[in-house]
């Protein structure tokens, strides 16, 4: 915890004397994000720095593997349906990302199989990506099925997105645009999907 500490001493000396302003002005006006990134609870993978991205700017949903689970209103559980309505229904927000990343722990799970005593949760969670899993397992190798799963789970729940009525609606409407991206720890390069859906780095 120390560490921990010690690092918001070091936010309150250094980061918060020049962005007192910035934070009074959020706390007055409310926030007003324009992204809403959807990214993998991986350590590695912050979207705040790999965007550059300024406190109040996005609008950030972590979860084991970056999923979005489909359109379902029931009685049960919804933290990433509920955290998408409050984004697009309340902030507003211009535009979905789903950020995949390389060497995903969620993928690998999904790939290979949690362990026997991560059952409660993790397994039927990733199984949500069941058919991201089957489009992988063409390739040959365990890196290239890995890699292309990453991928595949972020085609996967950009399709997820669309169950969503009020997320059509948008879309349809102009007000709102869907993106997915890929961010590679190993070399900090972010590939982006283009309109042909093939991943390519961004320039």
């Amino acid at each position: 915890m120390e560490e921990l500490i010690e690092g918001y001493r070091r936010f309150r000396a250094e980061v918060w004397p020049r962005e007192r302003e910035r934070f009074r002005s959020l706390s007055r006006q409310g926030q007003q994000p324009r992204t809403l990134v959807i990214a993998c609870s991986d350590s590695r993978v912050d979207p705040q720095m790999i965007f550059s991205a300024a406190p109040g700017t996005l609008f950030v949903i972590r979860n084991v593997a970056n999923l979005v689970p489909p359109y379902v209103p029931d009685a049960a559980y919804h933290g990433t349906s509920a955290a998408l309505e409050f984004g697009v229904r309340v902030l507003g927000v211009r535009r979905i990302i789903v950020m995949g990343h390389a060497l995903c722990g969620g993928v690998h799970a999904l790939l290979d199989g949690t362990p026997s005593h991560i059952h409660d949760f993790v397994r039927p969670w990733v199984q949500i990506a069941e058919t991201a899993r089957l489009r992988a397992l063409r390739h040959e190798t365990a890196e290239a099925r890995q890699e292309a799963c990453e991928h595949e789970t972020v085609r996967l729940s950009l399709d997820n997105l669309r169950t969503f009525p009020w997320i059509m609606e948008a879309v349809a409407a102009r007000r709102l645009a869907l993106h997915g991206c890929y961010f590679d720890i190993r070399t900090g390069e972010l590939s982006q999907i283009g309109a042909d859906g093939a991943f390519a780095p961004v320039a």
